[in-house]
């Protein structure tokens, strides 16, 4: 029998389906091996997921529910007969209910609609974290009084009352117009009194590393006027009438530091003594009885960058200085020791530590501030790890929604926090005198006791509000202060009162940076453009 020929294309064709045979047994095997192949490891049993130092709970997610629809149903199933008047009756039917589910959806809603109920995606809806609330009043209104003589008048509480009158009777300063008195070349970052209870003397810090001095007890010129002269008092329009005729302070500046003077603070030991904390990575003694400037801190490696943002003294062994760095160090440096063993520092972040503060009378006790969105309280006397992973324990952490600014501790063990989530909160804590060292507390105890709203959106221009309170009141009421975008200053009591919203003519920028003097009623403003406003 003759061997019957095969076309090209036939071959072709019978070589495709063999190439198309073989990839299909291929890919069969494939999927069998995969089946066999063990899971990808999960976390270890009883290691639960780590947020810092702790585990934190996610928060339930809100189950949203879905539209029920009209679901068609079988005709055979239910002994319709086909083309019947039932069936006919009940495809209509089904056909009707489709349409008016359609109609209702696209019907306008009428009345009120609660947020919680109608959420389409995301995490479910939260009244207590409504990060809607300031998206149109969070921007500067100059001027624009939130608190005023009416709130004052309105107080039942007679002592409260007494006081927001006493905060509130503060004047500006008349020797000076603020926009006069220019205690820095460039943007104040810090600011402070003189702890002397006989007269004003106001230091500040700018961006470049400039220390401006001013004391207001200087009177404007040497001629025999028993009144200040003011700006309003010359006429504008004089002719003869230049800058050069307006009064003008007296104000001492040094150049202490190369870049941003983050904080100062005065040896509770030698009150002629200040010590500054800077973006240079150096730590400065001015000794303002000697007329000298020492650097009593810097790394090792002079090419080393590791920003300073703020500085502490131990109130109870003044020659041990704490401060922060803004890779999330805080640092301990004994200006006694051997420079070798002088300076211990522990890692208590992961992102930058925007302030801290110390106990005033347990000094061991230390709040720390973060990017990271997180207060947490620290104690120095028990040490966690070895090498570069010791660090003190932490007492306990308080998470909010956006970063924080600073902590800062006052008389009492209240801890205040400025946060970008527009608050500033009081955390109160009891009998931290009879804590053991290494104790710690739950998150309830975390949990601020107190809860203020407040603009806290400085932008890029204005210097971070940071709330700071008063070391020593007289009247033994607690109470901080903190810069108001609005171009005032607000004083709050540690239950979140509002005593007080100094402002005055004259003032044509944020008192960003505010500060109390320690025992005196007197407040400083510092602005962006090296200003200094003060109420007395």
């Amino acid at each position: 029998m003759a061997k019957v020929q095969i076309s090209d294309y036939e071959q072709q064709r019978q070589a495709n389906i063999a190439e198309r045979d073989a990839l299909i047994k291929q890919l069969a095997l494939d999927a069998a091996s995969a089946a066999f192949q063990p899971k990808p490891a999960g976390r270890p049993a009883g290691r639960p997921a780590t947020n810092g130092n702790k585990a934190h709970k996610k928060s339930a997610v809100r189950r949203v529910k879905e539209e029920v629809l009209p679901r068609r149903t079988s005709s055979r199933l239910a002994g319709l007969t086909a083309d019947s008047e039932v069936a006919k009756r009940k495809a209509e039917d089904e056909y009707e209910a489709v349409q008016q589910a359609a109609r209702a959806k696209r019907q306008r809603v009428s009345g009120n609609l609660d947020l919680t109920d109608i959420v389409v995606a995301g995490k479910g809806w939260d009244k207590s974290e409504n990060y809607l609330v300031d998206v149109f009043s969070r921007g500067a209104k100059p001027y624009e009084r939130t608190f005023g003589e009416s709130e004052v008048k309105e107080t039942s509480d007679k002592e409260l009352r007494a006081l927001r009158e006493k905060m509130s009777s503060l004047e500006l300063y008349e020797g000076f117009e603020p926009n006069r008195i220019k205690i820095t070349p460039e943007r104040i970052y810090s600011i402070g009194f003189h702890p002397e209870p006989s007269k004003a003397l106001i230091f500040a810090g700018d961006k470049l590393g400039n220390l401006g001095i001013f004391d207001a007890s200087q009177t404007t010129n040497p001629a025999p006027k028993t009144e200040p002269i003011k700006a309003e008092d010359l006429d504008p329009e004089d002719p003869e009438l230049d800058d050069d005729d307006l009064p003008t302070p007296a104000i001492t500046s040094f150049h202490l530091h190369t870049r941003t003077i983050a904080a100062f603070q005065f040896s509770p030991l030698n009150a002629s003594h200040l010590y500054t904390a800077s973006y240079d990575s150096s730590l400065r003694l001015l000794d303002l009885t000697k007329s000298t400037s020492t650097e009593v801190y810097g790394p090792s490696d002079s090419d080393a960058d590791e920003p300073l943002s703020g500085i502490e003294v131990d109130p109870l062994s003044p020659h041990v200085l704490y401060f922060s760095r803004l890779d999330g160090f805080v640092g301990r440096h004994d200006t006694r020791a051997p420079a070798a063993s002088a300076t211990d520092v522990y890692q208590l972040s992961e992102k930058k530590i925007g302030g801290f503060s110390m106990h005033p009378q347990y000094p061991h006790f230390l709040a720390t501030a973060s990017l990271d969105r997180f207060m947490r309280v620290w104690d120095l006397r028990k040490m966690l790890g070895k090498g570069d992973a010791r660090a003190p324990v932490c007492v306990g952490e308080h998470l909010s929604r956006l970063s924080v600014s600073h902590a800062a501790f006052n008389a009492v063990g209240q801890v205040a926090t400025a946060s970008y989530d527009d608050t500033v909160k009081i955390h109160s804590f009891e009998g931290m005198g009879g804590w053991k060292a290494g104790h710690t507390v739950e998150a309830v105890a975390m949990e601020p006791s107190a809860t203020v709203r407040h603009n806290n959106q400085t932008g890029r221009w204005v210097t971070i509000l940071r709330a700071q309170w008063q070391a020593q009141p007289a009247d033994s009421v607690q109470r901080f202060c903190i810069g108001n975008m609005n171009r005032f200053v607000d004083i709050y009591t540690a239950k979140g009162e509002q005593l007080a919203q100094l402002g005055g003519d004259g003032i044509t920028a944020v008192p960003a940076v505010a500060q109390f003097h320690p025992t005196k009623d007197w407040v400083a403003g510092g602005t962006a453009s090296g200003k200094l406003c003060l109420w007395m």
